[in-house]
């Protein structure tokens, strides 16, 4: 493929402002025009040490890191090293910083030239490193300088005019410090409508968009920014947010705001998810409906929790005790959390039970510019009961399995809503055909439900087929996008709906495929094992799992791919 992207790493020690150079890029590039994204990676102390901003700026929409990068721009060079590994490098790529560079740079071949950013910023009071190193990336690959210093402007006016001349000298000086630097490109003639969202931020979006007015959570890593999104967010709608003191409590305030009628959600990782399975559990036996956001990060444990990873897969879709039938969604790109998270919402608040959205690291903190998505309505909303009825009962059993909810204060219809087994009415019940009723009532209602085409992303055809899921689809694409003038055939299956499975759906998407490649950034293969035990494909299938923190690129799954191919 002949790639119009370029790539672009930024690092320096904690305070250095390698994130705010990034974001400044990048948005000076949407202003221009151009796509692009920007990932985050540091390291597990999370405030403070190392950090890199790592660029990816366009002609097209580009929803992955590529290969290599053209540029690695160093601040400073404190524990840069570490990221030696995400930030790969030949002999055409050009290394910008301090002489003392690491060996793990150095060895690859790049071109360096000398730039001592903090030595140009002690010439004169007021000048920031990273927004000389910011005017010099900027001028390499040719943003108009106006771009550059309208963000800068905007960011900086509260701090006052002297702040914003010094920051716009600072760009001046970055930009005129290295002559004869590879230039590349890379402007476009048209400027459509772009947003610039990170993943977390869509994902609030589209918890907003689909109802959502209780948020109650406890901060963590990397689910955070998305909180801090809904806070504001909520207050301006009439809505309500609550940093609650643990993921156990917030959970419960969640199934309490809900049973009052309050379409309510939460945004965890990992280890807050384990703590929060029991009470989800409650959820689905009280049929009271919630959501829960879980950006994936590495485990097990507390494991790496700046790095991205597909491994919350297994207690997403096994970790409730009991038959406790939910649903699992899965976004798959940061445009997609926004609609993900809002069908989601109006997926848990139709059929009365937990939904378990499995965002991950990469999409949630990615930033991207990328096109407005396209605004989707869904119109069902929970179905309530709105009369009093002297013999209401809440879990009847009624065709399609979703009976009308009342809500506290309707006369007659008052019910009990716990954990424990129940009749019809909600009265605990240990009776045998109580309990297989409701089993079998909060099973078809979710198996019974038209999930329509948002089940799954599909596309292209062929003998062999890349099954795959979240964050893994963006590298899958661009890979049988590399492929496809070699003559190599091939159909994209990307779940986004992950439970209930749709087995007759799938079959319908593998119709004609003789061989099938699993695509993951897990190290058991997870989704592997999942494909291969809830559809039962006819055709032969392999596996493609990388574990975190690394994340899977597009040369990967060509290699992987050629492999396959040349095989079957």
């Amino acid at each position: 493929m002949n790639d119009p992207a370029i790539s672009i790493a930024l690092v320096g020690s904690g305070g250095s402002g390698v994130m705010t150079a990034g974001s400044l890029l990048l948005e000076a590039a949407g202003r221009a025009g151009l796509y692009g994204m920007m990932s985050r990676s540091s390291g597990p102390q999370i405030r403070g040490g190392e950090a890199a901003a790592l660029l990816r700026i366009s002609t097209r929409p580009v929803f992955c890191l590529g290969n290599r990068f053209d540029f690695l721009v160093a601040i400073d060079w404190a524990n840069a090293e570490r990221f030696a590994a995400e930030i790969p490098l030949d002999t055409e790529s050009t290394i910008v910083g301090d002489d003392d560079i690491p060996d793990e740079f150095s060895a690859s071949g790049a071109t360096f030239k000398e730039v001592s950013f903090k030595r140009l910023a002690a010439q004169s009071a007021g000048l920031r490193p990273n927004m000389i190193a910011l005017g010099l990336i900027g001028s390499a690959i040719g943003l108009p300088p106006g771009e550059l210093e309208a963000v800068a402007k905007k960011l900086l006016d509260h701090k006052g005019k002297a702040t914003v001349e010094a920051s716009v000298s600072a760009l001046s000086i970055g930009a005129a410090t290295l002559d004869g630097l590879k230039t590349i490109d890379i402007k476009t003639e048209s400027v459509a409508e772009l947003w610039n969202i990170s993943g977390n931020e869509a994902a609030g979006l589209g918890a907003v968009r689909g109802g959502v007015r209780f948020v109650a959570a406890y901060p963590i890593t990397p689910a955070t920014e998305m909180l801090e999104w809904l806070a504001p967010a909520l207050e301006k709608i009439g809505g309500t947010l609550v940093q609650a003191e643990d993921e156990l409590a917030s959970v419960n305030q969640l199934i309490g705001a809900s049973f009052g009628g309050t379409p309510s959600l939460t945004a965890t990782s990992g280890p807050g998810l384990a703590l929060m399975t029991e009470s989800i559990g409650l959820a689905v036996a009280s049929e009271t409906p919630v959501v829960v956001v879980n950006v994936m990060r590495g485990g097990p444990s507390t494991g790496i929790p700046t790095k991205s990873e597909q491994s919350d897969l297994n207690i997403a879709l096994y970790g409730l005790h009991g038959d406790a039938p939910h649903l699992v969604v899965a976004p798959l790109s940061v445009s997609d959390c926004l609609f993900s998270a809002q069908w989601a919402v109006h997926l848990a608040e139709t059929l009365q039970t937990a939904a378990i959205v499995l965002s991950d690291q990469s999409l949630a903190q990615t930033r991207a510019v990328i096109p407005r998505p396209v605004d989707v309505f869904f119109g069902a909303r929970r179905a309530v009961q709105t009369e009093a009825w002297e013999d209401y009962e809440r879990y009847a059993t009624v065709p399609g399995g979703v009976s009308p909810m009342a809500l506290p204060g309707l006369t007659g219809c008052q019910y009990t809503a716990d954990g424990l087994e129940h009749n019809t009415q909600g009265t605990p019940s240990s009776r045998v055909e109580d309990h297989a009723r409701q089993l079998d009532k909060r099973r078809d209602k979710l198996a019974l439900h038209d999930y329509g085409d948002h089940w799954a992303h599909i596309d292209g055809n062929g003998p062999m087929a890349i099954i795959t899921w979240g964050s893994s689809l963006a590298p899958v694409e661009e890979a049988v996008e590399t492929l496809a003038p070699e003559g190599i055939a091939l159909r994209v299956i990307a779940p986004r709906l992950l439970m209930p499975v749709q087995p007759e759906r799938m079959a319908a998407a593998l119709e004609g495929v003789e061989t099938a490649l699993v695509v993951e950034q897990s190290h058991g293969g997870q989704f592997f094992h999942y494909i291969r035990a809830f559809y039962a494909p006819e055709c032969e299938l392999h596996s493609m799992a990388r574990p975190g923190p690394l994340p899977i690129r597009p040369a990967d799954v060509t290699h992987a791919i050629r492999e396959q191919w040349r095989g079957s």
